[in-house]
């Protein structure tokens, strides 16, 4: 069983230092992805835009700038409020969105009683699923599949069937 942290938040799209558009959004943290924070743009098409990136990220760029790549972010004032700017890359295009300080560190507290700075392995279940992987169910269906080959054989091929190196 897991705990999910969400707050749902208008965001700002920056066009130009005098322009900007509304963006419906969605803060989500679960304890079974710590490490993980989740922002899901609401952007009027079939199928809402989530990224992906690290909590501390996050923790780290509402006091100073941080990131490089694809996810920066970085604190900043904006008409007299402190708001928070996140720059995101993708091959698809650039965006840079602006959140209220207050909202994002609000959102970000609540995170961190959940599941405090540090104790985030102690919340993946590494030895369950590590237990998944080696039961004997679970080796039976890789087994069945062909994903663990025998010596000499390639994966998913019959053991009567050449592969092009046994000609």
């Amino acid at each position: 069983m897991y705990s999910v942290v969400e707050r749902e938040l208008e965001l700002k799209l920056v066009l130009s230092p005098e322009r900007g558009i509304p963006v419906p959004a969605r803060l989500v943290y679960r304890t079974d992805d710590p490490f993980a924070v989740h922002v899901t743009f609401h952007i009027g098409s079939e199928s809402p835009v989530t990224w992906t990136f690290a909590r501390e990220l996050l923790v780290e760029g509402v006091f100073r700038p941080c990131g490089h790549g694809d996810v920066r972010i970085w604190p900043t004032k904006a008409e007299g409020r402190s708001v928070v700017l996140m720059a995101l890359s993708s091959p698809d295009g650039d965006a840079l969105l602006e959140a209220s300080a207050a909202v994002v560190s609000a959102w970000l507290e609540r995170t961190l009683r959940v599941v405090p700075p540090g104790a985030e392995s102690g919340r993946l279940d590494l030895d369950g699923g590590l237990a998944e992987l080696l039961s004997p169910r679970q080796a039976g269906r890789l087994w069945a599949r062909g994903h663990f080959p025998a010596r000499g054989e390639e994966p998913g091929l019959p053991a009567d069937e050449p592969s092009d190196g046994d000609s």
